[in-house]
């Protein structure tokens, strides 16, 4: 059973976590490294995926600015999400291919992603549910969770975001993943004291690795030998 590193990297900058996966990511299809998954946190930003729409962004850019949140564009799938403090960020850098399938099934992949983070928030006693036809995990018309993934020759990139005690009113800014009828909720939000960020990140990380089928061991950011990330702004 092949080992899949968790690695708490933090809080860094979304433009840094971006040049990282795509550094893991060429290594990774290199065979240079193995399986793992960066679990993080960001300051404020607007990701904008591929299916964004200018109409789901509802501030402006100096807007943005006045209130301390950053917008970068990105290749995973999806529309506008909002990262900030207090959400869990994972992104799995893993290669799908097998001798028997070298063209790997994406939305097979997203399921699990979608189903480890499901399984998540259960384990905390949140009765959230998976809504059909869309990603992510829902309690009611709230999500809770957010979905957005790259699969590129083989092996993934981007992945997941969690409201734990995230700051709902960043959302008010953007239409979440270009749904106008949604809404957002966090673990806090619905348990009233939400657990620590890196029980969560736990927890997440031994359910993705059972939907997996793989095994889990802690890595350190350290030993990617990674340019360091630049400070994070105040």
């Amino acid at each position: 059973m092949q080992p899949i590193l968790q690695i708490d990297a933090g809080s860094i900058e979304y433009a840094a976590a971006c040049k990282w996966q795509r550094e893991l990511h060429r290594r990774r299809v290199a065979g240079e490294l193995p399986d793992l998954m960066l679990c993080l946190e960001h300051p404020p930003v607007f990701s904008l995926g591929r299916a964004f729409r200018p109409e789901h962004l509802l501030v402006s850019r100096d807007q943005l600015q006045e209130r301390g949140i950053a917008l970068h564009e990105s290749d995973r799938g999806g529309s506008i999400t909002y990262h900030g403090p207090g959400q869990l960020v994972v992104y799995p850098v893993i290669d799908l291919r097998t001798p028997q399938q070298p063209n790997p099934d994406v939305i097979a992949y997203l399921r699990m992603v979608e189903s480890a983070t499901l399984a998540t928030v259960l384990e905390f006693g949140v009765p959230a549910v998976l809504r059909p036809g869309l990603t992510g995990v829902w309690v009611g018309s709230r999500k809770l969770a957010a979905l957005g993934v790259n699969v590129s020759r083989g092996v993934t990139k981007h992945g997941m975001a969690l409201n734990v005690t995230t700051d709902l009113e960043n959302f008010s800014g953007m239409i979440p993943c270009g749904i106008p009828e949604s809404g957002v909720t966090s673990l806090g939000d619905l348990l009233g004291a939400a657990p620590a960020l890196s029980e969560v990140a736990n927890v997440f990380a031994h359910k993705l690795g059972e939907v997996m089928g793989r095994r889990l061991q802690t890595g350190r950011i350290e030993d990617l030998s990674l340019s360091p990330p630049e400070p994070v702004s105040a």
